[in-house]
Order: structure tokens, then sequence, then C-alpha cells
């Protein structure tokens, strides 16, 4: 059950971020969401370097010198397999026009939410990694790093429940039930992932220091494709990176302090 826990906790927090849509007005404000998405991007750069990247290299530490292989190379893999992910699922972005990915007729509140849906892949695969690191024994994650992995992740999904769930309100001429619904099962493919993940773990054991960096390195592409870009267009962009900033020490101090 703690491990059950653990894996719906990220959930929560893109519901409870989605549940904004009942109490606030139909759009973010503009400045509070440049904000929401550096933070985002803070908590996730962080957790990518203390939760998935150092772990990694610790875990092949046997190597010496080449101790930095795993991660290398499964970071590389990880933007590569996002790359990948963003060329072959059709998607739009909150604030463009244009979708990408190939040509389909598929409705635009359906292409935010596989835009969002997409992202959430590899934080939904961090987690399930780290758990399935945490009971393999082997690893050196305990129950409180992987704990603050998943709150850390939580606490990003809640701006981005919100930041999802209002504009299709606003823009998909939704109810606001079924834009609730909608924001939140964006997010159900994290905890999807990660109990698939830890289903797998007898399996992947040996092949931790290459997940912990992959996972890591698919989150970095969502931040470096999306977020920043996202937090940083237009006036005002310093607050983007006051909201980076915060989220980036958050995350720290959690990995830090419970891990």
């Amino acid at each position: 059950m703690t491990v059950f826990w653990g894996l719906m906790i990220p959930l929560a927090g893109t519901t409870l971020g989605s549940a904004c849509v009942f109490f606030l007005k139909d759009k973010l404000n503009e400045l509070l969401q440049k904000g929401l998405l550096g933070f985002a991007s803070g908590v996730m750069v962080a957790a990518s370097v203390w939760s998935l990247l150092i772990p990694s290299m610790d875990m092949a530490a046997g190597m010496g010198r080449l101790a930095f292989v795993p991660a290398a190379a499964g970071m590389l893999l990880g933007m590569v397999f996002l790359l990948g992910m963003d060329r072959v699922i059709p998607h739009l972005h909150l604030g463009t026009q244009e979708a990408e990915g190939p040509k389909t007729s598929l409705k635009k509140t359906t292409m935010l939410v596989l835009a969002v849906t997409l992202h959430n892949i590899p934080e939904g695969m961090a987690v399930g990694v780290v758990f399935a690191g945490m009971l393999s024994g082997s690893t050196g994650i305990t129950v409180a790093g992987a704990f603050s992995l998943a709150i850390g992740i939580a606490i990003q999904n809640f701006p981005e429940g919100a930041i999802i769930s209002m504009p299709l309100k606003s823009e998909g001429q939704m109810s606001r039930k079924k834009a609730f619904l909608y924001g939140t099962l964006s997010g159900v493919v994290e905890p999807v992932g990660a109990a698939l993940t830890i289903a797998l773990a007898s399996v992947i054991d040996p092949f931790l220091p290459y997940l912990l960096s992959f996972a890591a390195g698919a989150m970095l592409y969502v931040v470096v494709e999306e977020l920043i870009p996202e937090a940083s267009e237009g006036e005002h962009s310093n607050l983007g990176t006051v909201g980076f900033a915060v989220g980036f020490v958050l995350m720290m101090v959690l990995d830090v302090a419970l891990g």
C-alpha cells in the first residue's frame, strides 16, 4: 500500500490543480501562469539532477571513471525518445494555433489534452523507476527519497492541472465538470506508467542506472522544449525565472532533507 499511495501522489496534484476550474475565472492571470511554468521547470530540473542523474551515477560507481556513462547515455536516449513522441503523436500546445505531429482530424481540445499527457509520460516513468529502485534494495534509494520525488512531481502537477483545465473551459466550450475531468485524465498516465515500470522491476533491475537517467532526459526535454519557452515569451519573463528558482530550491530541499 505504501507504494500505491506513492504512485497516486502525482495524480492527486494534477487533480487538485484541475479543480481550480471550479473556483477561478476562465483563464489564469498571464503573469501567474508565467511564474507557475517557471516553478514547474525548476522542480523538474532539480528532480532530474538530485533524484535521477546523481543516483544513476552512484549506482554505476563500480565503473570507476566511466561511472558517467549510464547517466549520459540514458539522458540522451530519454531526450531522443520524447523528440520522437513529439513527431508521431498529434498534439497542440496552449497558446498556439498550429498542431504538432502528423495531420489529424482530432478536436482542438483533444490535442490540448494529448500535449499535456505526452509530457506527463516522463514524470510517471521517473516515479516508477525510483520506486522500483527502492524496492530492489540495491540502489540506495530510500522510501523517503522516493516519496520526495513523488511529492515534488505532485507540486509541479498542481499548476499544470490548472493550466490545462481552465483553458479547456474557456477555449473548448466545455462545462467546468468536463474540463476538470479532462485535466485529471491527462495525469492518469503517470501512475499507470509508474505501475508498469514497477511490475517489470525484476527485469529492469540491471538497467536501473540507465532508466533513471532516461527519465531525467525525457523530463529535461519537456522543460527545454516547452515549459521554459512558454515562461519566457512576451513581457515579464523574469517572473518565470523567479518561479524556476523557487521550484528548483524547493525540490532540492525536499530531496536532500527527505532523501
